[in-house]
């Protein structure tokens, strides 16, 4: 609930800032006021679509809107700065320069809402948790996406016929204001100038272009390498679970001590609001026995305490020792529901036929020393051991079958003395009662109780146990647990500090893989499960994205190639994306790889704009070299504004705190440093490539005689 909370401040602050860039490049309310609408719009269309798809409003959808402010702006900003060009440039009213304005970027707004599009689409078949995560994110941006087209081709052509005023050439008295904003068009007209005087020397050297690529490329290998893995991120929950295990054989009042003696500790540590505390159950491995126990600590409202989880429990592991017995601090699941704990779990499994719990037990803790010698581990705890004192009862099925004793009836009888047992219930003065069997307290004492007590045999005569009967001290394990059919030992864990959960499973596997002998395996489960299943998912997923972008763009331009000019242009914004998440010391989890995939979409449409423009500049005669830069200089502040309006929209995001902070800047981190990067070298990069990819298919068509005028800009 705190983490929707701050999301939602998110969302409103994400909304200022959008429209206060907005209102810097366009320089009047008026211009502002139209693509500002676009968003309230297409959000609350958003959740009539989130409705008819089954979605609620929670984090990841939330996640989503926030991004889409910085979104569904970006067509309507093209539509208006356009409209704002044809007026000045023909001195012509708003209600004609909409109309022309239409009749030429109708297709490159249907292109870049397909491309954008496009990436969400494969995202909301998968399956799994993970697929949990992309869909809802999918469904709330792609249907955000689509509607502010739907707004952009609609509502902000007849806002602008309607709000807009033809530009005044004569003398007019000028505000500081205006002053400021004709300061800054003088400056950003001379930039764009000196912008198209780079494309002029660069675009026709394709050894430029294609060295800048490479050297981007390079630089995205060698920061993924560096960059560490993640899954899901465990967020500060304000909640902190204590397992305790006392030495085999404790008693219960023993435990209870040891809780208790926490619980004092753990009081008294500044930022806990309560502890409570219990014995005979841990909550971790849900391991039962007297020697087992669990404090839960709440932690007061983030805005109250100074401490994140983390910093509280290394403060609790200083403060518990020497309490004289094994207590370790986790965290819950990322992921309600997905395991009893975050960091990792997992089972040693006995794949033998038969089971030496001794033996078991020995290669148990080998393995646990083997873990713990890894730098990538720490907090590892298990409740399965053998040493714990029992007492077998070893029957002579001689001596019984002599005596006519059943040993089933045998065995009943003395579960029900020592054990009880509910026999039925009956009504007296008003009120139920039960009633329960068992052997009064006297009677069952002391182990060597059991051979005094008495089972009838077949003659209905009482036959002592000890008749048949004697009990011998052995150690064995304490509960048995079966995982998959085979006995296993629950194990938990928590990645160390630098490290991540990735990093702790692959550290896992080569220690399984390294030491564990014949016939043992380990099995994952909870998110850990998940993580280990998914391996290079995301690699395929983004493979699949880019396979769906392409299909759309060949299908806009009727090419195989010049698409190519935009998917080329990928790996700046990818390096970005990492160095940024690298700096802010983030790992490249399942937010950063939605960031990720968001921005093929972003930085497609980046690029769509300007090898569209291009393209009909290159159809109506121009040459590619001509169409490449006045593509990029006509595009260039509708780019810059769209951009700049969704980076300012990740500001929030980025500088999160308290509630759900990790996984706020981890995906505002990952899109604004791919967004910076993508925008700042991209409209360098990819007029290049567009003259390299068309220059390869220039003078070639697939259909001769092809008619290929799109109908968007027949007139």
């Amino acid at each position: 609930d705190a983490s929707i909370e701050k999301v939602i401040h998110t969302l409103g602050e994400a909304f200022v800032l959008v429209a206060i860039v907005v209102f810097v490049f366009l320089g009047d309310w008026r211009s502002t006021l139209i693509p500002t609408l676009a968003v309230p719009v297409s959000l609350v269309g958003a959740f009539f679509c989130m409705q008819m798809f089954g979605l609620s409003i929670n984090l990841i959808t939330l996640f989503a809107l926030v991004l889409a402010i910085g979104i569904v702006v970006d067509d309507a900003i093209v539509v208006v700065e356009a409209v704002h060009e044809k007026m000045h440039a023909k001195n012509i009213g708003p209600y004609k320069a909409t109309q022309q304005v239409l009749h030429e970027i109708s297709g490159a707004i249907i292109a870049i809402t397909m491309v954008m599009t496009a990436v969400f689409v494969p995202l909301i078949f998968m399956t799994g948790p993970v697929g949990v995560f992309y869909r809802q994110f999918s469904i709330t941006m792609a249907s955000s996406i689509v509607l502010s087209c739907i707004v952009a081709l609609t509502l902000t052509p007849v806002l602008c016929a309607m709000i807009l005023k033809k530009p005044e050439h004569g003398k007019k008295k000028k505000s500081p204001l205006t002053k400021a904003f004709d300061g800054f068009n003088r400056v950003f007209d001379r930039f764009t100038g000196r912008y198209a005087g780079l494309l002029q020397k660069i675009v026709s050297k394709r050894m430029i272009t294609v060295t800048i690529l490479v050297g981007f490329c390079a630089g995205v290998y060698f920061v993924n390498n560096s960059l560490p893995a993640g899954f899901i991120p465990g967020e500060d929950q304000g909640t902190i679970y204590a397992i305790i295990q006392t030495p085999p054989g404790s008693t219960l009042e023993r435990t209870n001590q040891v809780a208790q003696q926490l619980q004092k500790i753990a009081e008294e540590v500044d930022g806990v609001e309560s502890v409570s505390s219990l014995a005979g159950y841990e909550i971790m491995t849900e391991g039962r026995g007297s020697n087992a126990g669990t404090c839960l600590i709440n932690l007061k409202n983030w805005s109250e305490r100074e401490h994140s989880v983390k910093e509280i429990m290394e403060e609790l592991e200083e403060e518990s020792k020497g309490l004289g017995a094994i207590i370790e601090f986790f965290e819950p699941p990322a992921v309600p529901g997905f395991g009893s704990s975050g960091g990792f779990s997992l089972r040693l499994l006995d794949k033998n036929t038969s089971t030496d719990y001794a033996e078991f037990d020995k290669t148990n803790q080998k393995f646990l020393d083997d873990l713990g010698k890894r730098p990538e581990l720490t907090g590892l705890f298990t409740f399965f051991a053998a040493n714990y004192p029992q007492y077998e009862l070893v029957i002579d099925n001689k001596a019984a079958m002599q005596k006519g004793v059943s040993i089933g009836k045998a065995m009943e009888n003395l579960n029900i003395l020592i054990g009880s047992t509910y026999e039925q219930g009956f009504i007296r003065f008003g009120r139920f009662f039960k009633v329960y069997v068992q052997s009064a307290p006297e009677f069952r004492r002391l182990p060597s109780d059991v051979l005094n007590l008495f089972v009838k045999n077949e003659d209905g005569e009482m036959v002592p146990y000890s008749a048949f009967m004697k009990i011998e001290k052995k150690q064995g394990p304490n509960e048995v647990t079966r995982f998959n059919m085979y006995n296993s030992a629950a194990i938990r864990g928590l990645p160390a500090k630098g490290y991540t959960t990735a990093q702790a499973v692959a550290a896992i596997r080569e220690v399984a893989a390294q030491t564990l002998p014949k016939g043992y395996d380990i099995a994952w489960e909870g998110l850990s499960y998940d993580e280990a299943q998914s391996g290079n998912q995301s690699i395929y997923i983004f493979v699949i994205v880019l396979v769906f972008v392409y299909l759309v763009l060949a299908a806009q331009y009727e090419s195989f190639v010049i698409p190519l000019a935009v998917l080329t242009s990928l790996p700046i914004g990818v390096f970005g994306s990492f160095l940024l998440l690298k700096m802010m010391g983030l790992d490249n989890d399942i937010y950063a790889q939605i960031g990720l995939i968001m921005l093929v979409g972003l930085l497609g449409k980046n690029a769509v704009l300007i090898v569209e423009f291009a393209v009909q500049r290159h159809r109506q005669g121009a040459t590619i070299f001509e169409a490449a830069i006045e593509g990029a200089k006509v595009r260039f502040r509708p780019i810059l504004m769209t951009s700049f309006a969704f980076i300012a929209g990740l500001i929030p995001l980025v500088r999160a705190t308290g509630a759900g902070a990790i996984g706020n800047k981890t995906i505002g981190a990952s899109a604004m440093g791919g967004m910076l990067f993508g925008t700042i070298f991209g409209v360098i990069v990819i007029p290049g490539l567009y003259y390299i990819f068309a220059k390869m298919v220039e003078g070639r068509k697939l259909i001769r005689d092809e008619h290929d005028r799109p109908l968007t800009e027949e007139k």
